[in-house]
C-alpha cells in the first residue's frame, strides 16, 4: 500500500472529529510489545509499529521486548515528555493484568491515566493465529487503528474520595473467621464477628484430632477462642445471623439478627465471608443410611471422641472418593486422603493401645506373625546354602503369595477368595480404597509413609469399577476389583467409613445473593481472580477466607484468614477510597425516572430519587463499576459511560468494518 492509499484510507470517523474539535489536538503514541514469542513470535512487531505511525494522530511509535519491563516503563515516561504525548496506546497482553502498570507510569509522567488505552494483541490476535503469521499481523494492525481511534476522543476524568466507615464485619466463627477477627481486632479496628452457632469453633469442633498436631481439636482452638473474647475490639455475635444489606464498600448498612428475631443495625466499612463448609451425606451411596456400621468420616471422628467404636474390630474399610470427583459432585475435596490416612493411623494406635508398630508384620505386642516369622527364618541363609537353593524359596514364596495362601492353613475370615493377611496391630486389619491417594505436603506425605509402615493397606480403584457394598448372611460385604492382582475379591469389614467430600452450606445461596458476590460451578463463592485477586470478589469491599471458598486445611485457611483481614484493614486504615472514575453518568435533564436502570444494576448502584427536578436516577460512584447495564437499557438515552461514551465505541466499531486494501 503507498503512502497515498494509506492517507485516503486511514481518516477516522465523522463523528470522531466533530468531537475531537471541542478537544485539544490528539498526540498519539503508540507502544508495541513483542511480549518475548508470545507475540513477537508470530506477528511483525516492527512492521506492526511502523504501520501505526501512519495513523491519523501517532506522533510517535515505537516497538519492546518487554513493555512491561524497567525500561520499556521508561520509554514511555521518556517519550511523553519528549513528544508531548496527551494519549497514549501499549499494544501487548491482557490490560486485566498489566493495565494498572501502565496506568501508573503515565501518572507518574504527568499524564492523567484515563488518557490511555490498551489493545489487546495477544489473547485477541497471536495466540488464536499462531499458524497464520501474515493475517496475524494484518490483525494486530486493525486492533491498533481501532485503539487509536478510540484514543483520539478519550478525555480526562476526575476522581473522588470516599470516606471508609473503620469498622469490619466478619461472617462465621469457625477458625478462619476467629483468625481474621482476631487480626483485624489487633490492629485496632472494631469488628462485629457474627456466628450462626451457639459457640464458636466452626467445623473443628466435630473432629476428634487435627491430623497436622495429632492434638484434640477443640482443645486446638480453645486459645484461638479465648484470644477472640478477650478481644476488646471484637464485638461477639452468636446464635446470629445477617438478615439484610445495603450501601457499598466504606459505607455498608448492614441489619443482623439474634435467634429471638432481635435485631441490631451496624454501620460497616468491609466484610469478610468466612462461612465455612459442612461434610457431605450421600444418599444410597455404598449402604450408607442403609446397612449399619457406614459412617462418614465425620461420624467415625466422632464414634472415636466418644469411645463408641463397635467391639472387637478385626477389619475397617475407608472409601475415598464417596460421592465426589464425578459420582455427584465433580471436584476433588483435596484433604480427604490425608484424613483417612490419619483415622487408619489411630485406629492401628488404638487397637496396639498405643503406638502400633511400624515393622511389616509385628503383633500387639511386638511379635512376629507366625506366617512372619516362617518367612524370615526361611529367609536366613544356613551353611551350605547355595544360590540356586536360595532363588528356589524365593520363587516358591512369591508362587505362594500369588496362590494366596502365604503357608496359613485356611484364609482369614475377614477376607475370601485372597491370601490370609498377616497380622496387624492388635489383629486390626484396615485398608484405603482409593482413586489415588493425595497427602499433599511433606508433612502429610511423611504421615502416609508411617500408614504403611503400620500395615494399612492401600487398594486403589478406578471410576469404572467402585467397589460395591452389600449385605452377605448379615455381614457388610466390600465386592472389589483387585487392580493389581486383576482379580475380583471379597471383604468382610466390620466398619466402612466413607470419605465424603466438603460441601458447601444450603443457606450460602441466600448470603450470595444478599451481598451480590457469586458462587461457583461447585457452589462455592468465587473469587475475582484465582491468581491474582484469590481472596477478593469483584464487589469491592468483600472479601474472603476459608472453605467457604473452596476445601481447605486449617493452615491453608488461616493462611487464607490473615490474606483477607490484611486487605479489609486497607481502606479501613486509610480513611478512604478513591474508586475508578469509569462510572456511568446520568443527565437528569433527559432522565425520566422510570427505574429501569436500577432494576438491572447488578451492584445496586444506580438508584431513582426525589430531587429538585422531580424523581430522578442518581449515582453512587463508590458503588458503579462502569459495567454499562444500565445505559444499555435507558430509554431516554440519558446514561452516558465515562470513558466508554458512544462517540469512542461508534468511532472504534468504524474503523474495525473498514477494509483495508
Amino acid at each position: 500500500m503507498t503512502p497515498e492509499e494509506v492517507e485516503t484510507q486511514e481518516t477516522i470517523p465523522e463523528e470522531a472529529e466533530k468531537a475531537i474539535k471541542s478537544q485539544d489536538k490528539p498526540r498519539i503514541g503508540v507502544f508495541v510489545c513483542h511480549c518475548g514469542v508470545n507475540i513477537g513470535g508470530f506477528v511483525d512487531v516492527p512492521d506492526v509499529a511502523e504501520y501505526a505511525k501512519t495513523l491519523p494522530f501517532v506522533v510517535y511509535a515505537e516497538n519492546n521486548l518487554f513493555t512491561c519491563a524497567s525500561d520499556g516503563l521508561t520509554a514511555i515516561k521518556e517519550a511523553i515528555k519528549k513528544h508531548n504525548l496527551n494519549r497514549v496506546i501499549v499494544a501487548s497482553c491482557t490490560p486485566r493484568t498489566h493495565q494498572p502498570l501502565f496506568q501508573a507510569t503515565c501518572e507518574e509522567a504527568g499524564l492523567n491515566k484515563y488518557l490511555f488505552n490498551f489493545v489487546n494483541i495477544r489473547e485477541q490476535c497471536s495466540w488464536v493465529h499462531m499458524k497464520e503469521g501474515e493475517l496475524a499481523t494484518e490483525k494486530a494492525k486493525e486492533l491498533i487503528r481501532m485503539g487509536v481511534a478510540r484514543a483520539a476522543l478519550l478525555q480526562p476524568q476526575e476522581e473522588v474520595k470516599v470516606d471508609v466507615e473503620p469498622t469490619a464485619l466478619v461472617i462465621g466463627g469457625g477458625v478462619s473467621g476467629m483468625t481474621a477477627a482476631k487480626s483485624l481486632g489487633n490492629m485496632g479496628f472494631d469488628t462485629h464477628l457474627i456466628e450462626k452457632d451457639a459457640e464458636l469453633g466452626g467445623f473443628v469442633r466435630n473432629l476428634h484430632t487435627l491430623y497436622q498436631t495429632g492434638k484434640d481439636a477443640n482443645e486446638s482452638i480453645q486459645g484461638l477462642i479465648q484470644e477472640v473474647k478477650d478481644n476488646q475490639k471484637i464485638h461477639l455475635n452468636l446464635s446470629t445471623t445477617l438478615k439484610e444489606l445495603k450501601g457499598y464498600i466504606g459505607n455498608y448498612e448492614a441489619t443482623i439478627a439474634d435467634k429471638d428475631g432481635k435485631e441490631q443495625e451496624l454501620k460497616i466499612g468491609t466484610i469478610i465471608i468466612a462461612t465455612g463448609s459442612e461434610e457431605y451425606k450421600p444418599k444410597g451411596l455404598y449402604g450408607y443410611g442403609e446397612f449399619p456400621n457406614v459412617v462418614t468420616q465425620v461420624e467415625f471422628e466422632n464414634l472415636v471422641k466418644e469411645n463408641k467404636l463397635p467391639e472387637n474390630l478385626k477389619s475397617v474399610a475407608f472409601i475415598q472418593c464417596a460421592g465426589a470427583r464425578g459420582q455427584d459432585k465433580l471436584y476433588c475435596s483435596r484433604i480427604c486422603c490425608t484424613i483417612s490416612v490419619k483415622n487408619a493411623i489411630k485406629l492401628m494406635d488404638i487397637a496396639s493401645g498405643g503406638e502400633a508398630s511400624a515393622e511389616p508384620g509385628a503383633g500387639a505386642e511386638g511379635e512376629a506373625a507366625p506366617a512372619a516369622q516362617a518367612e524370615a527364618q526361611a529367609e536366613e541363609p544356613s551353611e551350605g546354602d547355595s544360590r540356586e537353593g536360595r532363588r528356589s524359596r524365593r520363587r516358591e514364596r512369591r508362587d505362594r503369595r500369588r496362590r494366596g495362601d502365604r503357608g496359613a492353613p485356611e484364609a482369614a475370615e475377614g477376607e475370601t477368595g485372597a491370601r490370609a493377611p498377616p497380622s496387624r496391630a492388635g489383629g486390626l486389619e484396615v485398608t484405603i480404597f482409593n482413586r489415588g491417594i493425595t497427602t499433599y505436603g511433606v508433612h502429610n506425605e511423611l504421615m502416609y509413609n508411617d500408614a504403611r509402615g503400620k500395615r494399612v493397606k492401600f487398594n486403589r480403584f478406578v471410576p469404572e469399577r467402585i467397589p460395591e457394598v452389600v449385605m452377605e448372611d448379615n455381614k457388610l460385604c466390600i465386592n472389589y476389583f483387585h487392580e493389581t492382582l486383576q482379580i475380583d475379591r471379597k471383604m468382610y469389614p466390620d466398619l466402612i467409613v466413607l470419605a465424603t467430600p466438603i460441601v458447601q452450606h444450603p443457606e450460602a445461596e441466600d448470603l450470595s445473593k444478599l451481598l451480590k458476590v457469586p458462587l461457583g460451578q461447585d457452589k462455592f463463592f468465587l473469587e475475582a481472580h484465582v491468581k491474582l485477586r484469590p481472596i477478593d470478589f469483584a464487589t469491592d469491599g468483600i472479601f474472603l477466607c476459608g472453605t467457604a471458598h473452596a476445601p481447605a486445611d486449617i493452615n491453608e485457611s488461616i493462611a487464607q484468614a490473615y490474606a483477607s483481614a490484611s486487605h479489609a484493614a486497607i481502606p479501613l486504615a486509610r480513611g478512604f477510597i478513591i474508586p475508578e472514575a469509569i462510572t456511568a453518568e446520568v443527565d437528569i435533564n433527559i432522565c425520566c425516572g422510570c427505574k429501569s436502570c436500577e432494576k438491572v444494576c447488578p451492584y445496586s448502584a444506580i438508584a431513582v430519587t426525589k430531587t429538585d427536578k422531580g424523581k430522578k436516577a442518581q449515582v453512587v460512584l463508590a458503588a458503579c463499576k462502569g459495567c454499562g447495564s444500565c445505559a444499555s437499557i435507558c430509554p431516554e438515552n440519558a446514561i452516558t459511560m465515562r470513558n466508554f461514551t458512544d462517540e469512542q465505541l461508534i468511532s472504534e466499531g468504524i474503523c474495525a468494518l473498514r477494509e483495508v486494501v
